[in-house]
């Protein structure tokens, strides 16, 4: 006998008596081929969901999600690189007209990227994981020195975006999708208490809060 948590059976039931209704012919046609235009790097984080957050439907966004929304190094070895086949597969199959780096508040792998400064073990896996931010929490400690744990948190999830914005670069055919095409790499922070999005200016490295209400950008 099969075994499905009741959570999932249930919102499945609904999707098919309520929702795949009136999306049947997208689905069917989705089917065939996927055409996103954006890329969004996300946290593994529950409470952050980009479909929710930009209130997307099936085939408008193409999402890869890891502990604390990190870009790895660009390292050709025989390891598994999940992050960076995905980034690929949809700079160089998709064509995606954007990648977009979403961090969020109150991020538990950027608390255990600052825990293992401290020498504290915080996994087998996920120590080695959050080192990939390694640098952008040392630019945390030396500019904040005495800060607060919040703040230090609040300054590395920050930091660390800006940092996997720079590292899109070192990819060679993100590079290229740049260059040729005009693809473009944002960096993004959520707020989960307030539901604000805060957008990273490219120009000054800031992060500012953009509009709830009024017409889109473009």
């Amino acid at each position: 006998m099969i075994d499905v948590p009741v959570e999932l059976l249930r919102g499945y039931q609904t999707f098919r008596r309520d929702r795949y209704p009136r999306q049947a012919a997208l689905y069917g046609a989705l089917s065939e081929a996927q055409a996103p235009r954006v890329m969004i790097v996300a946290c593994a984080d529950s409470r952050v969901d980009p479909a929710v957050i930009f209130t997307a439907g099936p085939g408008e966004l193409f999402v890869v999600r890891n502990v604390a929304n990190l870009i790895p190094p660009c390292q050709s070895d025989a390891t598994h690189h999940g992050t960076s086949a995905a980034l690929e597969f949809a700079v160089t199959n998709l064509d995606v007209a954007h990648i977009v780096v979403l961090g969020h508040a109150r991020c538990g792998g950027i608390s255990a990227c600052l825990a293992a400064a401290e020498q504290r073990f915080v996994g087998r896996f996920i120590g080695p994981w959050v080192g990939i931010a390694s640098a952008a929490r040392e630019a945390v400690l030396s500019r904040h020195p005495g800060a607060d744990p919040e703040t230090r948190r609040r300054e590395l999830e920050l930091e660390s975006i800006r940092h996997s914005v720079r590292r899109l670069r070192d990819y060679p055919f993100v590079a290229q999708a740049i260059a040729g095409r005009g693809m473009r790499v944002h960096g993004a922070w959520f707020s989960i208490a307030d539901g604000e999005l805060n957008w990273l200016d490219p120009e000054n490295g800031i992060f500012t809060a953009i509009s709830r209400h009024g017409p889109a950008g473009s």
